[in-house]
């Protein structure tokens, strides 16, 4: 049996919690014993922001104990392992290898698993997609306790159902994933300041040619200086490109977080006048970037911070991302860059990029520009972001359910119209509903 014990879970966000049981399986047998005591939802290392990975009063299994590599194949770069392994251990294990995962989010802290069910993107998503892109198979463990293999040759509706499915058709238990080539672990790059979101518009075009491409925005400018920010870019760097001080170690890894946000802090520390003065030292920074700089700072910046989410206080944030198409795009984007910077929810952190084609059923990107920006969780905050809602779903856009924490059912369906498509599927391999979660509930998955 697998250890189990009662508990409160967040997501990476702190808000909604939930009384849980929560189970610690180490193999498929103790796993399976789970799924047949009832409702259940799979959960890694707790980065998704809201309510996808906990399930009130029933049980959350942590994978994280199964996380081991099963095998390698360095011919073709292809890595078999079992789902509850981070990118942080294939990067600590391979890049001084010389290989890379080829999808990398804001976080090496997230499981191969979580990767899959969040069908999770990164800089480059206009230029090598979402994480099913190095997917090629993966086993799965169903609702019948069945384990099988599935593919975009084998069980194709549930190989593509799976990624941004939520962990809400089984649980994976192993993936076979195909990394990147590299010369190097740092990345040549590339800062353009943009006065205006005119100005910002016309350097993801003019600069389009870089593989990895993200901006931060002032969330606070509003007038002529709406949408201000600085545009980053950037390619991997090869080996004889490197200046001689890194080619001394041109494979070298990252080191453990040396700093820590011991607590919450109190709610009272993230205001508007903080968040000015925040924002303009966080300008000053993305503006003035080296040539030449490592993964960790490039891909996971605030991975070097342990615990940064106790930032936002006990009350906890929710991280608002939405994506929406290309056409009429700007003035969608004035009107909810306008509502974000007037509104009393102090908008803090944030990444603006373009996004490229996506594939369908519940995974997120499409062709577009998106957005995420976190706001702490405030009186005001569930009214003003069903505004949001409104303003992106009138302009044809879609929440990242892999973040999201407050969207209802009716603006969910009308989002992502092709959900009964895998509802479809969910009826197939999950009829009773086995695999559940409270973002599931709310949504009516």
């Amino acid at each position: 049996m697998a250890a189990s014990h009662q508990g409160v879970l967040a997501g990476w966000g702190n808000y909604p919690k939930a009384n849980v049981q929560v189970s610690t399986p180490a193999n498929a047998r103790e796993l399976s014993s789970v799924i047949s005591a009832g409702p259940v939802i799979a959960r890694g290392l707790g980065r998704s922001y809201g309510d996808q990975a906990i399930l009130s009063g029933h049980n959350v299994c942590i994978c994280t104990r199964m996380h081991y590599f099963i095998s390698w194949d360095e011919n073709e770069g292809i890595l078999e392992c079992e789902a509850g392994a981070s990118l942080d251990e294939i990067i600590t294990t391979f890049a001084p290898r010389g290989w890379m995962p080829m999808i990398c989010p804001g976080t090496k802290f997230v499981t191969i698993g979580g990767a899959i069910a969040n069908d999770i993107h990164g800089k480059a998503h206009h230029v090598d997609g979402s994480f099913i892109n190095c997917v090629i198979s993966f086993t799965i463990l169903l609702a019948n306790g069945n384990i099988i293999t599935a593919s975009r040759d084998e069980h194709a509706d549930l190989f593509i159902a799976n990624f941004g499915g939520l962990g809400l058709l089984g649980i994976i238990l192993t993936a076979k994933i195909r990394l990147r080539k590299i010369e190097t672990t740092y990345f040549r790059q590339q800062s353009v300041k943009a006065a205006n979101l005119d100005e910002m518009l016309d350097a993801l075009e003019q600069y389009k040619h870089y593989n990895y491409s993200v901006a931060w925005i002032d969330p606070l400018a509003t007038g002529k200086q709406l949408g201000r920010g600085v545009l980053t870019v950037g390619d991997a760097a090869p080996l004889e490109a490197l200046p001689e001080s890194l080619k001394k170690e041109p494979l070298k890894i990252h080191r453990a977080a040396g700093l820590n946000v011991p607590f919450f802090l109190p709610d009272f520390t993230l205001n508007n006048i903080t968040v000015r003065l925040l924002n303009r030292v966080i300008g000053y920074v993305q503006n003035s970037p080296k040539t030449f700089v490592h993964y960790e700072k490039f891909f996971f910046p605030l991975d070097m911070i342990n615990n940064w989410n106790r930032g936002y206080g006990k009350r906890g944030f929710i991280q608002y991302q939405f994506v929406i198409p290309e056409e009429n795009g700007v003035t969608h984007l004035r009107k909810i860059m306008e509502m974000i910077a007037s509104s009393r929810c102090t908008p803090f952190l944030n990444v603006f990029k373009k996004m490229g084609e996506g594939h369908g059923m519940l995974s997120f990107p499409f062709k577009g520009y998106t957005l995420a920006i976190d706001f702490p969780v405030t009186h005001d905050l569930k009214t003003f972001t069903k505004r949001l809602d409104e303003a992106v779903l009138e302009a044809g856009g879609r929440i990242y359910l892999g973040k999201d924490a407050m969207l209802d059912k009716s603006t969910f369906r009308a989002m992502y119209p092709q959900y009964e498509s895998w509802a479809a599927v969910k009826a197939k391999y999950d009829p009773d509903h086995i695999f559940s979660s409270d973002l599931a509930v709310r949504l009516g998955l």
